[in-house]
């Protein structure tokens, strides 16, 4: 019997928190420690525990399935592929979407990022980053210029006052849960807001209950009191920020007095007046929120908000303060920082930017160009597209996406992924998606795989392979790569491992430009923005002037 260690990086969350693997004979059959990590420093949740459990299940994909009189028939690759290939060349680039994953690493992410553009010339790449996270990217780079958690976790415990909204974190977040517990042993106090009483509401020092969409007036009624009892952090407004005047204007309003926001709101005076001191007296403090104040229509709106007042308290760009946005899934960040979106190419360039356009053009290198330069649909217009507008999009490839598990309206994606002439999905288990799909093509999981995945806290870590995938299962950008090659376009896709991926997407990304696995295959890892080799990587954003061209 062999016995083998294989550290890699959780697939659940967004913490990013580290475990080994457990390899006997070859197989994943157990987790252990892993106490290197900064981020959990060896301690994991139950997800975490349990992460080998679903590796080696009989449930697994393991050949290629094509749709035949409505029934699934195992088929080869090459069958699959040739299939593939000839579809997807009878349609225009408009009449094709694909779906990304923030469940499959950085280096996948790119791939199918590259094969839309490049290959298939489409504007419609989108994943569900947009259902979650989508108003945190928009609210922070509106207000800082990136749209991404300012401080790193291990920062949360040297805080003075922690003020959670929107989170649950103790049961989304467990090892962040940890930090917050470390800053009030160290003296913090504790704020949580929330409708619901929650395992995080029982750690709290003050726990606010309140109407369900009153966010923005909350937080408008804090800014009044810090500013009328003067709290705020003039030096910082003065130097590090512009518009003061015209936040002050709306804040000061006699909508916005302690009294009016109690009525709206349901909490009592007294608690606003109490959370306002915390924060106005009590520095450095940070905000924590999660998709509780971004899966409303008016999240853009909510995240400003939150960036407003910890602007006016000048709690960024040092430790223990911030604006921490807690990613939901495990890549998140990093299926954003990969262009996976519709409107950007890899580290937020724009796809509308001519020059951000010819750039990736020349080092693509595509003889036929690469898609026009205009932002694509979302994965939420998508369906209203398929549904609402028949014949305009006719064909899609969904990576390791289940929008019939994960959209809002079920009824509606059914009848959307139903519209459809030709559907691709590509996953490690038959999904309710996949279900719907005329070609099905298995996957490897996290622990059948090297790469990259990027936390909350913008840290880019390694997955380690630790066995086979099961079957015929295969690496997700070696399909894309090979399915490629089957389109012409081999010379595009020319890569061998995971690794010779990453070294492109640091090429043509400023942010990740002085990164490479061997700078990655340590503990710590790295954050971006790491612009240099000799770049340390940047735990804090915004210490000294922020993304803006101004700084302001």
């Amino acid at each position: 019997m062999t016995l083998n260690y294989v550290a890699t990086t959780c697939p659940y969350c967004g913490t990013g928190c580290s475990f080994n693997l457990v390899v006997q004979d070859g197989k994943v059959v157990g987790t252990a420690p892993y106490r290197r990590s900064p981020v959990n420093e060896g301690k994991v949740c139950p997800k975490g525990t349990y992460a080998h459990e679903f590796v080696n299940s009989p449930d697994r994909l393991t050949k290629p399935l094509i749709k035949k009189d409505g029934k699934f028939v195992e088929a080869t690759w090459d069958e699959a592929y040739d299939l593939i290939a000839q579809k997807f060349k009878s349609y225009k680039p408009d009449e094709f979407a694909a779906l990304a994953s923030a469940r499959v690493s950085n280096e996948e992410n790119y791939a199918l990022m590259k094969f839309a553009r490049g290959v298939m010339k489409t504007r419609h790449i989108d994943h569900c980053a947009r259902l979650c996270h989508a108003s945190t990217v928009a609210g922070l780079a509106a207000s800082f210029g990136s749209g991404a958690m300012t401080n790193s976790i291990g920062d949360i415990a040297e805080s003075k006052c922690l003020f959670i909204l929107g989170s649950n974190t103790f049961e989304q977040h467990p090892l962040i849960g940890r930090r917050v517990v470390q800053a009030k042993q160290n003296g913090a106090k504790i704020i949580y807001a929330d409708p619901r009483y929650t395992a995080t509401a029982r750690q709290a020092d003050l726990y606010m209950a309140f109407v369900s969409g009153t966010d923005v007036a909350i937080l408008n009624g804090l800014m009044q009191e810090i500013i009328k009892n003067g709290w705020e952090d003039k030096e910082f407004i003065a130097t590090r920020t512009k518009d003061y005047e015209k936040l002050k204007e709306v804040v000061m309003k006699e909508d916005y007095s302690l009294e009016n926001v109690s009525k709206i709101s349901g909490i009592p005076v007294d608690q606003l007046k109490q959370t306002a001191e915390w924060l106005g007296t009590c520095k450095p403090g940070a905000i924590l929120y999660s998709m509780g104040i971004t899966q409303h229509t008016t999240g853009v709106d909510n995240v400003k908000s939150v960036a407003n007042i910890q602007m006016l308290l000048g709690n960024l760009g040092k430790p223990g303060a911030g604006v921490n946005a807690l990613r939901g899934q495990n890549n998140v960040q990093g299926a954003c920082d990969m262009g996976a979106l519709p409107v950007v190419f890899t580290g937020y360039q724009k796809v509308i930017d001519e020059a951000a356009h010819k750039k990736f053009a020349d080092a693509w290198g595509f003889p036929d160009g690469i898609c026009e330069p205009k932002n694509g649909y979302e994965v939420t217009v998508m369906m209203d597209v398929l549904t609402d507008k028949p014949g305009e999009l006719k064909c899609m490839y969904i990576m390791g996406e289940n929008p019939m598990l994960s959209d809002p309206d079920l009824t509606h994606v059914k009848h959307a992924l139903e519209s459809l002439e030709f559907l691709v999905v590509q996953d490690i288990f038959m999904t309710e998606t996949a279900a719907m799909a005329d070609v099905v093509l298995p996957a490897a999981c996290y622990a059948e795989r090297d790469g990259t995945q990027t936390s909350t806290e913008r840290r880019v870590q390694m997955w380690r392979k630790a066995q086979e995938a099961p079957g015929e299962a295969k690496l997700d950008w070696q399909i894309i790569s090979e399915l490629a090659a089957k389109m012409g376009y081999a010379k595009q896709f020319p890569y061998q491992s995971a690794e010779e991926i990453f070294t492109e997407i640091a090429a043509v990304t400023p942010s990740y430009h002085g990164m490479n696995y061997e700078r990655l295959n340590r503990p710590e890892a790295l954050h971006w923005p790491c612009p240099a080799a000799d770049h340390p990587g940047t735990p804090i954003l915004h210490t000294a002037k922020f993304a803006h061209p101004d700084g302001l």
